[in-house]
């Protein structure tokens, strides 16, 4: 007695139905996004903390600040300035123009340093964030979707037999090993999105706490600096 051949993935794709093909699609479709995001989160966030050890050691080097912020200016011409470099470009652009103000109290040119350092800071936190809520959305939502497409293609195998006088496991078997391919692409798209996500959203979280440390570090020695000026 002949054995039949075990079906293939491409096979129980090809001959599921319509709807569950949809599914199928929609869920490839977010796990490839999702993987372009995880390598490009990866690739910045891990550029980011690199910047952020190689400017610390500049910066607490001794080195002039006023020889730090020009060392930078051609690569912000070039958009290479990020993270913490940012936050310390923004604060002593900010400091010096106000300092060359006449009669300009001492308080006040910190209250300004201070803002300008808080909206660089928002933006680089912003910049470490970005693309994490699609992965937390990709997360939480493709194991759902791929449980409809199993749901969908289950009903439709059990509608098939009510033509059928007499149902066998042979019968719904191809059936619904299409409904759970589904199911499976969609765990497929959801747990690495959740690794992601997880390991990516803890990451983010350090760099801020390493940059609003540098922060109020950077807003000490202005304030060491104008005092004792």
């Amino acid at each position: 007695m002949n054995q039949p051949e075990p079906l293939s993935i491409w096979h129980l794709v090809s001959e599921a139905s319509l709807l569950v093909q949809l599914v199928m699609a929609l869920l490839l479709l977010a796990s490839v996004v999702s993987w372009f995001m995880i390598v490009q989160r990866g690739i910045y966030q891990a550029r980011a903390k690199q910047a952020l050890v190689n400017f610390e050691k500049q910066f607490w080097s001794g080195i002039d600040l006023s020889q730090l912020y020009r060392q930078g200016n051609s690569n912000a011409g070039r958009g290479k300035v990020e993270g913490v470099e940012n936050i310390f470009r923004a604060g002593f652009k900010e400091f010096s123009r106000l300092r060359q103000q006449p009669g300009t109290d001492k308080d006040a040119i910190m209250e300004g340093t201070q803002r300008a350092m808080r909206v660089a800071l928002a933006r680089e936190e912003e910049k470490l964030e970005e693309n994490l809520p699609f992965l937390a959305s990709v997360a939480s939502v493709s194991p759902y979707i791929g449980l409809f497409g199993t749901v969908w293609g289950i009903m439709n195998s059990f509608r098939g037999l009510a033509n059928v006088h007499q149902a066998t496991l042979a019968t719904v078997a191809p059936g619904i090993s299409e409904a759970l391919v589904a199911t499976a692409m969609g765990l497929f798209a959801a747990i690495p999105a959740v690794l992601a996500y997880n390991r990516f959203s803890a990451r983010a979280e350090q760099l801020k706490a390493n940059y609003q440390t540098f922060s109020e570090e950077f807003s000490a020695v202005l304030h060491r600096q104008i005092h004792a000026a």
